[in-house]
C-alpha cells in the first residue's frame, strides 16, 4: 500500500488515520469533539484509553468511524493479564483495534519468551473481536531490538507493529517506518505514531510503507490536504 507523496489519492487519508487523544486530562467533552471530529472528516477510528471506549461507540453509532484503545498504555509494564482483561473489556465494549505497548524492559532485558508471550496473551483475548497493533516505542530501542520486538509481534499473531506511544523518547520517523516495514512479513501491517502533524510527514510515513497513522493532528493534516473535499 506504500505510494509516492506525488502520487498519493488524497482522497484516501481520512482511511489512514486513527484521530488520537490519550492524554490523562482528557475530559469527556475531549473526546466527543473528538468523536465529532473523525466523523466529520471519516477517520478509521478514534484511539482513546479504554475508559472511554463505550462513550466513543456509543457517540460514533452509524458513523463507520471504528474506536481503537490502548491497552497496558504508556509503559507496557502491566502484567499479561492485567494487559490482556483490559484488551477483552475494551473489545466487549466495542473496540475493533487494540494498541498494546510491548513490555519493553523485558525487551531490553532479551526475555523474548515473555515479550512474546505478552503479546500472544492479548491476541488471544480478543481473537475474533478486534485486531492488534503492538507499540514498540522504538526510541527507547536500537536497530536489532527493533527488528526483534517485530518477529516477536509477527510470531504472536499479532496484525500491526506500531512506532510509538508518543509518550516517550521520539516519536515516528520515517526510517524507523521502513525498518518495520522490511521486518514483517507482507500479512503484518506498519503503524506511524508520534510526531505525525502535519500533511508533508504523513505522506513520508505511508510512502515509507505505513498503513495507519496515529495522530491527535488529523484535522491539521486534512486542512494541509485541503479541508474534507477539494483536495
Amino acid at each position: 500500500m506504500s505510494a509516492a507523496p506525488d502520487k498519493f489519492d488524497l482522497n484516501r487519508l481520512p482511511s489512514y488515520i486513527d484521530h488520537t487523544l490519550l492524554k490523562a486530562e482528557a475530559t469527556p467533552e475531549a473526546v466527543l469533539k473528538l468523536c465529532d471530529e473523525a466523523r466529520q472528516y471519516g477517520f478509521y477510528s478514534v484511539c482513546v484509553n479504554s475508559g472511554y471506549v463505550a462513550d466513543c461507540v456509543r457517540y460514533l453509532a452509524g458513523s463507520g468511524v471504528r474506536v481503537s484503545a490502548v491497552v497496558g498504555f504508556p509503559l507496557g509494564a502491566s502484567c499479561s493479564d492485567v494487559k490482556a482483561y483490559e484488551a477483552a473489556r475494551a473489545a466487549e465494549l466495542g473496540a475493533t483495534d487494540i494498541d498494546m505497548v510491548l513490555a519493553v524492559g523485558r525487551l531490553l532485558a532479551g526475555d523474548e519468551t515473555y515479550v512474546r508471550d505478552d503479546i500472544r496473551a492479548v491476541v488471544e483475548a480478543v481473537r475474533g473481536k478486534a485486531i492488534v497493533k503492538v507499540i514498540l516505542e522504538t526510541g527507547l530501542l536500537n536497530e536489532e531490538q527493533k527488528r526483534t520486538a517485530c518477529r516477536l509481534a509477527e510470531e504472536a499473531g499479532a496484525h500491526f507493529v506500531k512506532t510509538s506511544t508518543g509518550f516517550g523518547p521520539g516519536g515516528a520517523t520515517v526510517e524507523d517506518v521502513k525498518l518495520m516495514r522490511a521486518a514483517v512479513s507482507p500479512d503484518i501491517q506498519v503503524k506511524a505514531s508520534g510526531g505525525v502533524r502535519d500533511l508533508a510527514t504523513a505522506l513520508a510515513m505511508i510512502e515509507a510503507g505505513a498503513t495507519r497513522l496515529g495522530t491527535s493532528s488529523g484535522v491539521a493534516i486534512m486542512n494541509g490536504a485541503g479541508g474534507v473535499t477539494g483536495y
